[in-house]
């Protein structure tokens, strides 16, 4: 069997769990490259890969001609320049989501695939959470009739730590958070639905989060990731700049006729992504999304409040996000060997970004509705084809 190379540009942080999952000799896929502006980043990856080589430079990892594949796992800003660079190379690309942080951003990484004929995957890992493909096998077989009709709630209570601690919390990295976080959940609700959104219109807000205290002019920032950081004022000093939303609300007009609301809050003291999905039939509901999460299902009506017909316990599988991860990122290797279809696509990815791209304008606009622009012909029937094939 033939030995597939990966690099991964992004050593740390969360690219940590693509190093965990991604080095299987025995199976035929090995890390030979990282790179990573941190030096202590990359001095961790050099002594857990002594064998493999390390750069502070992507442009040198993407020179390399054995490689066969890379994992893009950088700040969203950096996604359309290294991704670019990736597929020019001409190797495949995993990105981690969102796509990029704006529209021109997105074609031109879709562009680069169509032009170099390398594989593009992108990292929406919720699509492979259990109570999520559960929820999609509940609605696509009809148990609560045709669906028309979606709501997700999401609490964030890591929400101060993981975003507004670091470089989320400016817009020049990320147009907001409703893009940055949101692209998974507009995703999810996409996919489920069958269909995706031509017209957006929402609120948001700063409100809580500008009005703690913050680091000092020069102080790093980072991530944190400890319970006891609430109430929010409670936490460390805070990005010196923050000019994201920390709660949003908006609402799809989808193309086949059907609506969906997504409603974020990053200060909540607790966290799940909570769904509901109502059909000519019933509805179904979910509560968490990783281990031990429920879906609850009601097909009959009642006086009153009614008690769920049937509920249906997730006990979660081993690995990050509930086995999400292990399970994205194996599919991303079957693909690039040629023996499995993608689970995520380029143009999907795209919509749930130019979405995120809209309703940011709308709230911080006129609060008018916004007409989401369509891809390209060429390019959605490139994408299209090649999923086909």
């Amino acid at each position: 069997m033939q030995t597939i190379r990966f690099g991964i540009i992004g050593v740390g942080g969360r690219g940590g769990v693509f190093l965990d999952n991604n080095h299987l000799p025995e199976q035929g896929y090995e890390i030979t490259a990282g790179a990573d502006v941190d030096q202590e980043q990359l001095a961790g990856f050099k002594k857990r890969f002594p064998t493999a080589k390390a750069f502070s430079d992507y442009r040198k990892l993407l020179a390399l001609p054995e490689l066969d594949a890379v994992f893009v796992i950088t700040p969203d800003d950096l996604h359309e320049e290294m991704a670019v660079a990736a597929l020019e190379a001409g190797k495949h690309v995993y990105l981690e989501k969102p796509l990029a942080i704006t529209a021109s951003g997105c074609e031109k990484i879709l562009r680069a695939a169509m032009r170099t004929g390398k594989k593009l995957y992108i990292g929406h890992n919720m699509r492979c959470m259990p109570v999520i493909l559960r929820m999609k096998e509940l609605i696509d077989s009809g148990v609560i009739g045709e669906v028309q009709l979606a709501w997700e709630r999401h609490f964030i209570n890591y929400g101060g730590d993981a975003y507004f601690h670091d470089w989320h919390s400016e817009r020049k990295h990320t147009t907001g958070l409703l893009l940055q976080k949101g692209a998974h959940d507009i995703d999810v609700l996409h996919w489920l639905m069958a269909s995706h959104t031509t017209k957006v219109t929402g609120m948001g807000m700063l409100s809580v989060y500008d009005k703690c205290r913050r680091r000092a002019p020069g102080t790093p920032g980072h991530a944190l990731w400890d319970v006891k950081n609430y109430p929010p004022e409670a936490a460390p000093p805070y990005s010196l700049v923050i000019d994201v939303e920390d709660s949003s609300m908006i609402l799809m007009q989808l193309a086949s006729g059907k609506q969906c609301a997504y409603l974020q809050c990053h200060y909540t003291p607790d966290s799940d992504r909570n769904f509901t999905f109502i059909g000519t039939k019933g509805r179904i509901e979910n509560h968490g999304v990783e281990d031990n999460a429920q879906i609850l299902i009601w097909t009959n009506r009642a006086e009153g409040y009614n008690v769920p017909d049937r509920v249906e316990t997730l006990r979660g599988i081993a690995g990050t996000h509930s086995g999400a991860d292990p399970a994205i990122m194996r599919n991303f290797r079957e693909y690039v060997r040629g023996t499995a279809e993608p689970i995520s696509n380029p143009l999907d990815a795209m919509r749930a970004v130019l979405v995120g791209i809209a309703a940011h304008e709308c709230m911080r606009g006129d609060l008018r509705c916004r007409e989401i622009p369509e891809i390209a012909p060429d390019v959605l029937e490139y994408f299209r084809r090649e999923k086909k094939a």
